[in-house]
């Protein structure tokens, strides 16, 4: 925080004033990001076609995540007390949730595709970016296209169980507590 607030020209009191959490200063900090991913969703799930605006939408998430090594991370944590934060997350799972069940109706989707599949995705994608973005920057396209076909309904071969939505949550809450860290460099 002494860091950020040296860069930002200000002392660590105003910091802590307007920011007084880690959380709070992350989900500040990427909030429009989170808010034009929701907006994503959202013309995804507008969109007359529903099977390209799926695949759109994670194209353009996944893109945002390399542009952003930052957001990458962000993207993936829980931060329950950044209400407008979460709001924006919600808003999004919201339209994707509904976006997929257009994609599993006119039978392009997996039927047994969950919205977690996708954070499970971004995750990964996360990684990839974190792991090797610096040698590969296009990587997670790579990654995105095989997801996507794994996604399609044509490949209906049984999975194993995902994890419930409660599981997943728990992990990220975990997971962003770590992520934080590294994010302010503390």
């Amino acid at each position: 925080m002494e860091d950020i607030a040296r860069h930002a020209g200000v002392g660590v009191g105003t910091l802590y004033r307007r920011f007084p959490t880690r959380p709070d200063l992350i989900a500040a900090t990427f909030e429009a990001q989170m808010a034009a991913s929701a907006d994503l969703a959202e013309e995804a799930l507008a969109a007359a076609e529903p099977w390209p605006a799926f695949c759109r939408y994670v194209e353009q998430v996944c893109e945002m995540q390399a542009r952003n090594s930052g957001f990458a991370t962000a993207l993936t944590m829980t931060l329950p007390r950044a209400r407008e934060f979460q709001a924006e997350r919600e808003r999004a799972y919201a339209a994707i949730g509904s976006l997929a069940r257009r994609c599993q109706s006119s039978g392009e989707l997996r039927s047994d595709f969950v919205v977690e599949d996708l954070i499970l995705l971004l995750v990964a994608n996360g990684g990839v970016i974190a792991a090797v973005g610096h040698a590969a920057p296009e990587l997670w396209r790579r990654l995105a296209g095989y997801m996507l076909q794994a996604f399609a309904a044509r490949n209906e071969a049984p999975l194993p169980p995902g994890p419930p939505p409660s599981v997943l949550y728990e992990a990220l809450l975990r997971t962003g507590e770590q992520q934080m860290l590294e994010l302010t460099g503390s």
